[in-house]
């Protein structure tokens, strides 16, 4: 009895902490991250109690997950409906952009008045030319007691990428990712990617053979990419595609086009799945690919996009992964616009770079794996 109740109330401190992390991560919605937060926390907690073999009552632990994730859930549908987010916005600059937002609430100020009421902050492109009248209003608002907030800054929280328009000792900075935190999930990846070719050795070996007998050629597929700090590396992955496919370093061949009839019967199941990618735990071991970071591009499109979009080299700058903030936010690319889209997400992963973030990617891999969000 004592056991579980102190047990329970780890459980959950430790799901609401995680709960107040990823919240703040740009897309989640509060009700939506609830019960696997919770999931998580309390299997932890009580498969530690199971290993330590302590008596525990599992009616009482049940009890206690249920309630926990049936209080957020009602929490959040309260708060959604007291306290919607709404922002003002002065005008000036690039704000127009604010408007392709939605969840948001945005109220345009007119004059430089009275700073408005009702809000939750006051967004301003501080890079703009703005009139006298409108800089003391800004400074009237916060003398108030309201947040004011850089364009750029709302636009990162909210959508989860970081645009970057020119160089500076800022920009190279926050492009710097915790080396503490990327040693520790380098250290992380290589005994996860260990244990998954030992538990998953039977359903690799079926999906071989399965590929084998689909069509004719090799099971695995290896082609040359462009990995950590810039470094070639050979990936591999399960073959989804027709063997006889053009070779070498076509930029056309390395493209995967919408319907693309290269594509096999099985081979598409495994892209909408992602259990071709399973293959890449070799390159974790080898030191190559970490489970979640920017996508490793073909050394043709690589050498594409570094001609044609600035500052594409910084992606490298953390190890290439499976997965990733783009590919759970974007899904799958191929034009030179959208590929720059999906190079303000990697900014933005990497600026964030934290375990956290990392959780939230997981979270929406498992969704993605079970929904084919992206694939081609």
């Amino acid at each position: 009895m004592q056991t579980t109740l102190v047990a329970a109330f780890c459980a959950h401190l430790l799901g609401y902490l995680i709960y107040r992390k990823l919240v703040r991560v740009p897309g989640i919605a509060g009700a939506g991250s609830i019960f696997p937060t919770f999931a998580l926390s309390y299997g932890t907690i009580f498969l530690i109690i199971f290993f330590w073999r302590l008596d525990y009552s599992r009616f009482q632990a049940a009890g206690s997950f249920a309630m926990s994730t049936l209080w957020y859930f009602g929490m959040s549908i309260v708060s959604r409906r007291l306290s919607p987010r709404e922002l003002a916005v002065v005008p000036g600059g690039a704000v127009d952009v604010l408007t392709e937002i939605r969840d948001v609430v945005w109220h345009r100020v007119r004059t430089p008045t009275t700073p408005p009421a009702g809000v939750s902050g006051i967004v301003v492109d501080l890079r703009a030319d703005l009139s006298d009248e409108w800089e003391r209003f800004i400074a009237d608002a916060a003398l108030a007691g309201i947040p004011v907030y850089h364009l750029k800054q709302v636009l990162e929280s909210l959508t989860g990428r970081t645009d970057i328009e020119h160089l500076s000792e800022n920009t190279l900075g926050s492009l710097n990712p915790n080396m503490l935190y990327l040693k520790i999930k380098q250290a992380l990846d290589w005994g996860c990617a260990l244990l998954a070719l030992i538990v998953l050795s039977p359903l690799l070996l079926a999906i071989g053979l399965a590929i084998r007998w689909d069509s004719p050629g090799p099971a695995l597929f290896r082609q040359q990419r462009m990995g950590y700090r810039g470094q070639a590396f050979h990936m591999v992955k399960f073959r989804t595609m027709q063997a006889e496919q053009p070779a070498g370093r076509s930029r056309e061949a390395a493209v995967t086009r919408d319907n693309d009839s290269r594509i096999t019967r099985l081979g598409r199941f495994l892209r909408r799945t992602r259990l071709d990618e399973l293959p890449q735990a070799v390159n974790i071991l080898r030191g190559e690919m970490s489970w979640i970071g920017p996508r490793p591009e073909a050394m043709a499109l690589s050498e594409l996009y570094e001609e044609k979009l600035p500052f594409y080299r910084y992606r490298h700058i953390v190890r290439p992964g499976i997965t990733g903030w783009a590919q759970v936010n974007q899904g799958h690319v191929s034009s030179v616009d959208e590929v720059l889209s999906k190079l303000h997400y990697d900014f933005y992963y990497i600026k964030n770079f934290s375990p956290w973030l990392d959780l939230v990617i997981v979270l929406r891999t498992i969704k993605t794996m079970l929904t084919g969000f992206g694939a081609k």
